[in-house]
């Protein structure tokens, strides 16, 4: 599929204006694949050549090592030392969950992390996980791993055959918007035991638009 392709569709969902910024979506349907396999599971972390469009919020939960890094580079940051008061306050757990889109852990204390945020962050799929980068040592460049977050997406599909994530906004130079697309595709094909051939549907979508099938 190529860049072209991807623009003839994104050209069709423009016209779907709201009265905020929407985002542009990519939706790939699947078929043939039994995702009961762990083997045939999709669960990648995606950097979009052209970023996502808008700023990402990034927590990190670290010692006292790697604190003054961490609140140099991330937008909050939460001290081993302070989270029994998460333990203790499920909504504050759940609030934090919501209010950032990436949370990062040092290696050392996740155990603790798991322990007391995992109930908050799991169902939302936003644990610190290793394939994004996530889950960092103690002496680590938290700059370069929060730059790396903001063109970063996630694309899974495990339970269902589908997958979608964003690949841009409005006010986005259209064709950008087609490169990070084709970038994703290429690299769920790739992924995929068959490519091309376990693909069933393409669709590109605003957040409130229908989606239009990519020919």
């Amino acid at each position: 599929m190529d860049k072209k392709s991807f623009l003839e569709a994104l050209q069709k969902v423009k016209g779907y204006k709201r009265n905020f910024s929407q985002s542009y979506e990519l939706v790939i349907n699947l078929k043939d694949i039994d995702l009961k396999k762990t083997d045939n599971q999709i669960d990648l972390f995606i950097q979009l050549p052209n970023g996502r469009g808008k700023k990402i919020s990034v927590c990190a939960f670290v010692d006292p090592q790697l604190l003054d890094e961490a609140k140099a580079a991330c937008d909050e940051v939460i001290l081993q030392d302070n989270f029994s008061e998460y333990g203790k306050n499920k909504k504050a757990a759940k609030k934090l969950a919501r209010k950032h889109d990436f949370f990062i852990a040092q290696s050392n204390i996740m155990p603790q992390v798991a322990t007391f945020f995992g109930r908050a962050l799991g169902p939302k799929g936003k644990m610190p996980n290793p394939k994004a980068g996530c889950i960092v040592p103690q002496k680590t460049n938290l700059r370069q791993l929060r730059e790396n977050l903001q063109r970063t997406v996630r694309v899974s599909a495990k339970t269902a055959p589908i997958l979608q994530c964003i690949v841009g906004i409005e006010g986005m130079d259209v064709e950008k918007v087609a490169e990070n697309a084709v970038h994703v595709y290429e690299q769920v094909i790739h992924k995929l035991p068959n490519e091309e051939q376990n693909v069933k549907s393409l669709l590109v979508k605003l957040t409130m638009s229908p989606p239009v099938a990519v020919k």
